[in-house]
């Protein structure tokens, strides 16, 4: 039995969970998000719980049973407390400024990069080289992020680019030069 799949989801307060025969939509104070559920498993509704259950031990019953728990798990997070990501520029000259539905990234190319923000997530620039990304959807939000770091990741020399918050970055030695 998957230990992570086994285990109840509480449903907090404020949280609405409609549970279909092949979906499951979730209502919170932040938004609605809504999923797939693979036919062979079931999503089980009580009183302030959800259970999620497999037919049988097949491998790709037990893979299933596991991702669907997280998905519900991530869900409820989602609506209730949301997800943010946060990136750093470093380099010369390299900054960010959120525009509405728009980042305009300055990252040593000889044009800006304009990036469009998918609907449901909202970028912010609290400082010129600090970029948050939040939403209530997790693979949303990591997706927007990975996307922006990869204009520019950071290079292993002088470590410039974009990078995620606390992210370290292994640094190289240069040439070392004639003698």
């Amino acid at each position: 039995m998957s230990r992570i799949g086994k285990v109840p989801i509480p449903i907090p307060e404020g949280v609405t969970v409609e549970v279909a025969a092949d979906r499951v939509r979730v209502r919170g104070p932040k938004g609605e998000l809504e999923t797939h559920v693979p036919g062979h498993i079931r999503v089980i509704k009580t009183d302030s719980t959800l259970r999620v259950e497999r037919p049988d031990d097949q491998k790709k019953s037990r893979a299933f049973h596991g991702l669907v728990h997280r998905l519900l798990t991530n869900m409820i997070r989602g609506v209730t407390e949301g997800f943010s990501k946060r990136l750093e520029i470093q380099g010369v000259g390299y900054r960010a400024q959120a525009q509405g539905d728009r980042v305009e990234l300055l990252l040593g190319f000889s044009h800006p990069v304009i990036y469009r923000v998918p609907q449901g997530i909202r970028v912010e620039t609290p400082s010129p080289t600090t970029v948050t990304v939040s939403g209530i959807d997790k693979q949303k939000v990591g997706q927007v992020a990975a996307e922006l770091r990869a204009f520019r990741p950071p290079e292993p020399y002088k470590g410039k680019g974009v990078r995620y918050a606390g992210e370290w970055v292994r640094r190289k030695v240069g040439k070392t030069g004639a003698k």
